[in-house]
């Protein structure tokens, strides 16, 4: 696995690459000085994984670096890693993964890094299916939602869609425990992808916008709060 460090500090990069290195022996660990020498570097950032990151280095600010690594690859962990705790809210807007003060490494570092590579082994979970397409393998994480169509259901993932027939509750059951949620018979839905739900409606990250019925409203509603607690 691919892990990037970026500090301007030298001895903070250095306490990182050794918890790292304690924690796990196999790691590919690329040290960065630079925040705009990381941006650059595209063939590390492609196959990466986690990136650890300073907020306040010179030149281009951690944030600002961030939030261009989110834009281009945003499978990316990130981990912010600095000083001063007002910047919790900053890491939010950049959708960090975690923010960490270098203060508390050593006792925060490694709940960190246990929940990092669960949240990155449950990305990479797969189910293979025989679509009328033909049968395909699909990352579960790209599956954006199911839909009912006449007797098929609908996978809608980022790249394709793909045609099944199968019943919505088998493949609910399927998928249980993989953070979808059932709005109701016809949409099972990734909650990666919920941007919002409230008044009886839900709108994901595409801009699709699903109603959710007042019986199932609450239900939905603490789902979805309790998944996101858990991110």
């Amino acid at each position: 696995m691919r892990i990037a460090v970026c500090d301007d500090k030298k001895e903070d990069r250095n306490q990182l690459k050794s918890l790292l290195e304690m924690y796990h022996q196999t790691f590919e660990i690329k040290e960065y000085d630079d925040s705009t020498a990381l941006c650059t570097d595209s063939s590390f950032l492609q196959t990466c994984k986690i990136l650890f990151l300073d907020i306040n280095m010179h030149g281009m600010s951690g944030l600002e670096a961030a939030r261009q690594i989110k834009s281009e690859y945003p499978t990316i962990h990130i981990i912010l890693v600095t000083a001063y705790m007002n910047y919790a809210l900053d890491g939010y807007k950049v959708k960090a993964s975690r923010f960490l003060l270098k203060d508390d490494l050593d006792q925060t570092f490694e709940e960190c890094m246990d929940d990092i590579l669960k949240e990155i082994q449950q990305e990479e979970r797969v189910v293979t299916y025989d679509f009328v397409e033909g049968s395909a393998q699909l990352r579960v994480d790209d599956i954006i939602y199911i839909e009912t169509n006449r007797h098929k259901n609908i996978f809608y993932t980022q790249s394709q869609t793909l045609s099944i027939y199968r019943k919505m509750d088998d493949l609910e059951n399927e998928l249980k425990n993989m953070g979808f949620v059932r709005v109701h018979k016809s949409f099972l839905i990734n909650m990666k992808y919920i941007k919002k739900i409230s008044s009886y409606r839900m709108t994901l990250t595409t801009g699709k916008e699903i109603s959710v019925p007042k019986s199932r409203y609450p239900e939905v509603k603490q789902q979805y709060t309790l998944f996101k607690g858990t991110q």
